[in-house]
């Protein structure tokens, strides 16, 4: 596994190597804040040092933003021929998919922590819980790990970006509105009531909304760990085929 620490320098290096990043990190931090600051976040309306009117936003951010970074992974690979040098390197396919994965969860992980002044602010301020501040920050960094993982599936699936971000975007929004009570009723209506109740434990904010009260289940953890595992297995898989 010595050439995953090679690929995660490569991909993650190489999202500085141009302007998109920075454009990214920054419109990733104006519209989560702005959101928080605005009357559907209510931040001072709230009356409470906290972020969680900030991390509120944070599932549906995740829907756009994670597509965006992880359809070009693998897609821009094959567009570009360069998937077949790639794999000519003494490297195997799970070290390649596990390095490419790294750096763009690092990525991620840097979007999402780049806000932490905003929660210095808040402890500046007033006095928060800052147990429920990092737990939810920690709940954030895997909810990214999960889209991502998804998303690396769906880029490897096609070599057109637009169409793995339709697939990574379509894909994640059916594992957002699972946690919906009005979604899950209609899979009532369809789906044996177990069958609907067990693909409702499938969402991604039915286990983000624990890490936002500050509780660290480990159900929640193995949910997120799992997912990734799973869809980077997937990903191993259709390369290689």
């Amino acid at each position: 596994m010595r050439h995953i620490v090679p690929i995660f320098k490569r991909e993650f290096l190489g999202y500085f190597r141009s302007p998109v990043a920075y454009v990214f990190l920054i419109a990733f931090l104006f519209i989560s804040v702005s959101l928080a600051f605005s009357r559907y976040g209510g931040f001072f309306r709230a009356g409470v040092a906290g972020m969680d009117s900030y991390f509120t936003f944070f599932p549906w951010l995740f829907l756009f933003l994670v597509p965006a970074v992880g359809m070009r992974l693998w897609s821009e690979e094959k567009r570009s021929g360069t998937v077949e040098l790639l794999f000519t390197l003494p490297i195997t396919t799970l070290e390649a998919v596990l390095g490419k994965f790294l750096a763009g969860w690092a990525f991620l992980t840097l979007a999402v922590l780049a806000s932490f002044p905003m929660a210095l602010t808040v402890g500046y301020l007033g006095d928060p819980d800052w147990g429920v501040i990092l737990t939810t920050y920690l709940g954030a960094v895997l909810m990214a790990g999960g889209y991502l993982g998804v998303c690396t599936l769906a880029s490897a699936l096609t070599k057109n970006q637009v169409i793995s971000f339709v697939i990574s975007l379509a894909a994640c929004a059916g594992l957002l509105f699972l946690g919906f009570s009005s979604f899950t009723d209609t899979l009532e209506g369809l789906l044996p009531m177990a069958l609907a109740d067990a693909l409702s434990n499938f969402s991604f904010i039915t286990h983000f909304d624990a890490f936002t009260k500050g509780i660290i289940d480990p159900k929640d953890v193995v949910f997120f760990l799992s997912l990734m595992g799973f869809t980077l297995f997937l990903n191993v898989v259709v390369l290689e085929r």
